[in-house]
């Protein structure tokens, strides 16, 4: 069950990745959008391919879940204060895939992915 949380997740992140990469221009504008700063912007795609790489491949697992983690809360954070400023910028989370508002939707999806991350984590 470990694997297959792992290998989930890791998908997750790889696509993500993967979509932010193939719109460049769109991802730098939706991630201004949410007040990313740029050097943050320019690193988290790869960041992501590299976490969902080494989750895939069951590699350095319990970090990667970690890191992981710890990039979920954070993308969380920033939706949170997001909504709460009340501005809703598209998400970015997938790239051009992620053109709709931000909502409370997304805070819970990551949300149920930190789970997934944690399971994956505590179990390796």
């Amino acid at each position: 069950m470990i694997v297959v949380a792992s290998v989930l997740l890791g998908a997750v992140f790889v696509v993500s990745g993967v979509l932010k990469l193939s719109s460049p221009g769109q991802w730098r504008t939706q991630s201004a959008g949410l007040g990313v700063p740029g050097a943050i912007a320019t690193a988290l795609p790869i960041v992501e391919l590299v976490i969902g790489a080494l989750l895939i491949a069951q590699l350095a697992r319990r970090a990667a879940a970690i890191a992981a983690a710890v990039l979920l809360l954070s993308f969380s954070v920033l939706l949170v204060v997001r909504l709460a400023q009340g501005r809703r910028p598209p998400c970015a989370c997938f790239g051009a895939l992620s053109t709709k508002p931000i909502s409370w939707w997304n805070v819970v999806r990551n949300a149920v992915l930190v789970v997934v991350a944690a399971f994956v984590a505590i179990g390796s």
